[in-house]
């Protein structure tokens, strides 16, 4: 299998925008560790056009990159130990150090928490419980990367039941056309709008079953996606009407939230989640037809963005959150704290990434492999790649 450089693009596309999507919600009325003081209502129209699908995307690139790490193992043991190393390591620093900042810092700014940081961390977050509404310790953000721990497992299970190339063979049949589009959509209102009502998830990886309904599917048409020439094919010819339904969805969202300042009727209501859906799958559609159209090929910067990501999206919710508690000591405008925080952002993700690649015990708390590899942006060729 060789590698597809528009995935690992898309990868990295999708890392950064959740980072960006992150900052939004300091701004936007949702609730959020660290919040403005003045929320703005008209911050929900860009954050609605990537909350439906940013998170399934996610998964469904993880997938896809599971099937080259699939089949570079020797065996199913060595795959589950790889993945564990590389996930829960980095979950379980996170839950320890990266997290708890976030956690203090929501205290103190939302909850009246007077104590000092070192205090709450060796006295209140290691309770394994309730405090002030929140439980603690937690995982915030990271809930993905446990999720992911979670779907790995599974799809080992599944990735050894004998049948492989049937499997693989009906995927291609089942996905060939435009049922690429409607049948994946078409889950998603059954099982999201229809059976169950799904606007947010818990975080909660027991009782949010509704969630793991859309997100293991998703990991799992990313890993039969990555033996699939035919679908990929279909996808990248589809890309365009994918993106034009995906926006019209998007356009169906924002006209309903702006119309209803207020809990909207129950028929506007599912309207709106189907819409949600709908522009969900047909989104990723578009960018994955996007990424084998237009991305699929090599840079100098590839390789270290490729690995900077997940270094970058284990700390950027810490930075941006502390970040914002300082702002808020000063009262700047929420102009100055937004133009503040993008820079600081992703000043702070360099240099956790940075520093943590250059000492040895810190690469594997922080996602990268012990044996450190060159990756000068000169020491990477360019290339094309092919599915």
């Amino acid at each position: 299998m060789e590698r597809h450089y528009g995935m690992d693009w898309l990868r990295i596309g999708a890392f950064g925008l959740l980072i960006f999507y992150h900052i939004g919600m300091v701004f936007v009325p949702w609730p959020f560790h660290a919040k403005t003081l003045h929320p703005a209502e008209w911050v929900t129209v860009p954050m609605l056009f990537t909350s439906p699908w940013r998170l399934t995307l996610l998964f469904l690139v993880s997938g896809y990159a599971s099937r080259a790490l699939w089949l570079k193992s020797r065996g199913a043991g060595h795959f589950v130990a790889n993945r564990t190393y590389r996930l829960i390591v980095p979950l379980l620093f996170g839950i320890a150090v990266v997290v708890p900042p976030q956690s203090w810092v929501e205290l103190t700014t939302q909850h009246l928490y007077s104590r000092g940081y070192l205090h709450f961390w060796t006295h209140e977050y290691w309770r394994f419980g309730e405090f002030h509404g929140l439980i603690f310790p937690t995982w915030n953000h990271l809930w993905f990367v446990g999720y992911l721990w979670l779907y790995t497992l599974a799809l080992t299970v599944i990735a050894m039941l004998p049948g492989g190339g049937w499997a693989q063979h009906m995927f291609d049949r089942t996905f060939a056309g435009t049922r690429v589009l409607w049948l994946p959509a078409a889950y998603l209102l059954l099982t999201q709008v229809v059976v169950f009502q799904r606007w947010s998830d818990s975080h909660d990886v027991i009782n949010d079953g509704v969630a793991h309904l859309a997100f293991f599917p998703a990991v799992l048409f990313g890993f039969a996606l990555a033996g699939s020439e035919p679908v990929m094919a279909w996808i990248a010819r589809l890309w365009k009407p994918a993106a034009a339904m995906g926006l019209a969805a998007y356009i169906v969202s924002v006209a309903i939230e702006i119309a209803y300042v207020e809990q909207p009727p129950w028929v506007v209501g599912r309207v709106m989640l189907a819409a949600r859906y709908i522009q969900c799958w047909m989104t990723i559609v578009a960018l994955n037809g996007i990424a084998e159209v237009f991305l699929n090929r090599d840079h100098q910067w590839r390789a270290m963005l490729t690995e900077a990501v997940f270094p970058f999206y284990l700390i950027h919710q810490t930075v941006i959150v502390v970040a914002m508690y300082f702002l808020l000591q000063w009262r700047v405008p929420e102009v100055v704290e937004f133009i503040v925080l993008v820079p600081v952002t992703a000043i702070g993700c360099w240099l956790f990434y940075r520093y943590g690649r250059e000492v040895p015990l810190m690469r594997p708390l922080i996602g990268l492999r012990m044996a450190r590899r060159s990756l000068s942006p000169l020491a990477s060729g360019t290339g094309k790649g092919r599915a």
